[in-house]
């Protein structure tokens, strides 16, 4: 529950590391936003997409945003927004796109997450329902900018909110984004000591 791990940190004397909680995932944006850096440079000024669950990912991409100045489209559909006070501290800086073919449009940036997170598999076949107009696609890629690369924290259910082409294609830059989670964990580690 976030607000045990917003609790323990208040009275805490040490730094708490959010490493996941059921509202955010901020240690995985860390990695994803090094992933844009090192294939892309900096994110000002540019256009992410989130497709699917406005989930814990979801609301780390709305806080980042804001603060790295970024525009963040959100295409969910209805029943599947990210949190109105999440949303509302962003201002501006995100917009809700109930159409991804609209959301995608010239975006440098196609996020996607799995669409039944952990304690959710219950919901799973309504969940793939709702969210299969979603999937991050070929087709969608194609309507992004020409040099748009896409994300996944992983792990992924392919042939469901990702295809496995776009898993597997040569210009993915999914697993540098698994491998950035070391490194930018550790970097998280060391600014919190030093």
């Amino acid at each position: 529950d976030h607000q045990e791990v917003e609790s323990f940190a208040a009275n805490s004397s040490v730094p708490v590391i959010n490493a996941l909680t059921d509202d955010f995932h901020p240690c995985q944006l860390l990695a994803d936003m090094q992933t844009w850096f090192e294939h892309r440079g900096d994110m000002r000024g540019k256009t992410a997409c989130w497709l699917g669950d406005g989930n814990n990912m979801c609301h780390s991409y709305i806080n980042a945003a804001k603060r790295l100045g970024f525009h963040l489209r959100i295409a969910c559909p209805e029943g599947y927004e990210p949190s109105p006070t999440v949303l509302a501290a962003a201002g501006d800086a995100v917009t809700i796109e109930p159409d991804p073919k609209v959301a995608v449009a010239g975006a440098h940036l196609l996020v996607t997450d799995v669409w039944a997170s952990m304690g959710q598999e219950s919901e799973a076949s309504e969940r793939n329902n709702a969210l299969k107009a979603y999937q991050l696609n070929r087709e969608l890629l194609d309507l992004a900018d020409d040099e748009a690369i896409y994300l996944h924290c992983l792990p992924a259910h392919r042939g469901e909110e990702i295809t496995a082409d776009l898993m597997d294609d040569p210009n993915s830059v999914i697993w540098d984004e698994a491998e950035n989670r070391l490194h930018a964990q550790k970097a998280l580690v060391e600014f919190l000591l030093s």
